[in-house]
């Protein structure tokens, strides 16, 4: 071939193109007969079927792949250049000055927006926020402000003040108010005052800012949603529903989309699935406009979508807690792949304690090295072009739209609330989610896998973080939501252990390896993870010769359970004498489940086993309580 021949010719044209078909051929041979359906595609919470692999032709049917970022409906985000953040924190507001001057320091340490998060008993007033931004240059970072709808007018009378003050232009100044009645119905069961005066209300602090073009003043808030339970189409589509909510109502007003749209900021909850949590952000993008724009707004402009986005606590953990900086950190770069606007990263432990120097230091670092180091702010949309990212882009459009027009059928969001559907909806994700965990189905590093076995609890923490988040809901009118994290009953579980054990010996499970080498360590690890998770000292071995030598090292060891590890065939004559041998004020388990030999070893009197369908929650619960700790 002569040289001109070979530029002429494309790289691996040598290589004739395989089919689809001849791909799933070859995965079906390779799984020697295995259903490539079962053993290959993963169906999602949100009841998508994520396939192992994608392909060009997937993407034949999606009509936004020649768009460029910043182009209507802004699916590829909605910058042209780059793909820049602003990095919040959020700062609480017990104290006025301690809370300037928290903002003062960390404005020095790369945050370029903040939140002031007001307790609800707090009435702000102008001369306190006035304090709260001394020195603060509302012209050159974004300020948020969580203040409870009461005291958005404050707000306003703020900046509107600082603008006659300094001369400022009101065009320069960025940041939020936050106003959100829906999370008042949704978790406090009622409005604020009534369904009327919050929309009336809304109106009229729209009407207070019109001077401040840039500053957002309706909050659709999903984190709320995600920490509920709801999976990531129940958030997208509960959240399109509410921004609805907001158009409709505020139009019965008198504002006209061009009014309303550029008003509203969304907050998304991001949690561990990373691939869709990018996709997810373009969708609601997509999503979003061509709501906006089926208005019929004056410039498509307003129809972009503004995205604040935070990690959920809703997997987050007390137990193994550092572990919760390696979620957020993924979570962090989804978010920011998906095109947020801006992002707050929750600290490590904000799960369970206030946050400390060190953890609200290590949460601001995750989003600065991203941003300094990996460069994550210099390419607009860099997952463009996945096949896997944009079929799931596609799929989250379609499926959220799909429960978007549900709500629509029963006159919208409010009325759905009333009804009970969306609090249905998000419940009965929630449970699905507690079952997968209890089943180990979804894994949660250090809390229902893989626990630190030496990590102890010895102090006594505050017990709210052991439970469901309830909020104020005397005079409810609708079923209000709890927020909660998944991990919250396996830390129960640990916590019970690690405080019986203050007073009392903490149990044991000892682990009588005997038999097949392969199967007894494999059962064993197992075993000793399964019980380890309730806090349970655990002792593997390295194997014993009889039934007879392996409970004299038990009884030595003061074990309250005895765990034999072997094969099924090797089950029937050992469970036998481990019955016989065994004290009697000792449980036995059965590491495994033997099908063929089952009911005789029931009758033997064996009743425990443990295996990769047991329920967690629910055996280990129940062994805290033959052993008389709860």
């Amino acid at each position: 071939m002569s040289n001109k021949d070979k530029k002429n010719n494309k790289l691996f044209s040598d290589f004739e193109p395989i089919s689809t078909k001849k791909w799933i051929e070859k995965i079906e041979t390779d799984l020697k007969g295995a259903d490539f359906e079962k053993k290959l595609v993963w169906n999602s919470p949100e009841g998508i079927n994520i396939r192992p692999f994608y392909r060009a032709e997937d993407l034949e049917k999606l009509n936004h792949l020649d768009l460029f970022p910043n182009q209507y409906p802004f699916v590829r985000g909605q910058k042209k250049n780059g793909n820049p953040w602003l990095v919040r924190q959020d700062i609480f507001v017990e104290n006025i000055s301690k809370a300037n001057k928290k903002a003062l320091d960390i404005l020095m340490k790369g945050v370029d927006s903040l939140g002031f998060v007001f307790s609800d008993k707090y009435q702000a007033k102008v001369e306190d926020i006035e304090k709260l931004m001394e020195n603060i240059f509302a012209d050159s970072v974004e300020v948020n402000f969580m203040v409870g709808p009461g005291a958005s007018h404050e707000v306003i009378s703020l900046y509107e003040n600082l603008v006659k003050k300094y001369n400022r232009d009101p065009k320069t100044i960025f940041g939020s108010v936050d106003f959100d009645p829906f999370s008042a119905l949704l978790f406090n069961g009622k409005f604020c005052q009534t369904e009327e005066y919050a929309f009336e209300h809304a109106g009229q602090i729209i009407q207070a800012a019109s001077f401040l073009p840039n500053i957002k003043i309706l909050s659709v808030n999903g984190l709320k949603l995600r920490n509920s339970g709801a999976n990531i189409v129940e958030e997208l589509a509960f959240c399109l529903s509410i921004g609805t909510e907001y158009i409709s109502r505020l139009s019965d007003l008198g504002f006209s989309i061009d009014d309303i749209a550029p008003r509203i900021k969304f907050s998304f909850g991001v949690g561990s699935n990373y691939f869709m949590e990018i996709a997810k952000l373009r969708a609601a993008r997509w999503l979003w406009a061509k709501l906006v724009n089926s208005f019929g707004p004056k410039n498509t402009d307003v129809a972009k979508m503004h995205i604040h986005s935070s990690n959920t606590l809703f997997n987050k953990t007390i137990y193994d807690a550092h572990s919760n900086m390696l979620r957020t950190t993924t979570e962090t770069l989804s978010a920011l792949l998906g095109g947020t606007d801006s992002f707050t990263v929750a600290p490590y432990n904000s799960s369970f304690e206030w946050p400390n120097e060190f953890s609200e230091r290590i949460a601001r670092n995750q989003q600065l090295l991203l941003k300094e180091e990996a460069f994550i702010d210099k390419i607009a949309d860099p997952a463009a072009g996945s096949y896997y990212v944009e079929q799931l882009t596609h799929d989250l459009i379609e499926k959220a739209w799909e429960l978007f027009l549900k709500i629509e059928e029963k006159d919208g969001f409010i009325a759905a609330v009333k009804e009970g559907f969306i609090q249905e909806t998000i419940e009965k994700s929630a449970q699905e989610r507690r079952d997968f965990a209890a089943s180990r189905k979804e894994i949660y590093l250090g809390t229902n896998q893989y626990p630190n076995f030496t990590e102890r609890i010895e102090h006594t923490i505050n017990p709210y973080s052991l439970k469901p988040f309830k909020e104020e809901t005397k005079g409810a009118i609708v079923k209000p939501l709890q927020q909660f994290r998944v991990t919250q009953d396996f830390e129960n579980l640990r916590y019970t252990t690690d405080m019986y054990a203050k007073n009392h010996k903490r149990p044991k499970a000892f682990m009588l390896t005997i038999g097949n080498l392969n199967m007894r360590k494999a059962r064993a690890q197992f075993a000793c993870n399964f019980f380890a998770v309730a806090g349970f000292d655990v002792q593997d071995n390295n194997g014993f010769l009889t039934i007879k030598e392996g409970i004299a090292a038990a009884e030595k060891a003061q074990a309250e359970i005895i765990v034999l590890c072997s094969s099924d065939e090797e089950y029937a004559q050992l469970a036998k004498e481990l019955m016989e041998e065994k004290p009697a004020n000792s449980i036995a388990v059965i590491a495994g489940y033997p099908k063929a030999i089952l009911e005789n070893l029931k009758a033997i009197g064996i009743k425990n086993f443990v295996h990769v369908k047991s329920n967690l929650l629910v055996e280990l619960g129940q062994y805290q309580k033959e052993l008389g700790m709860i």
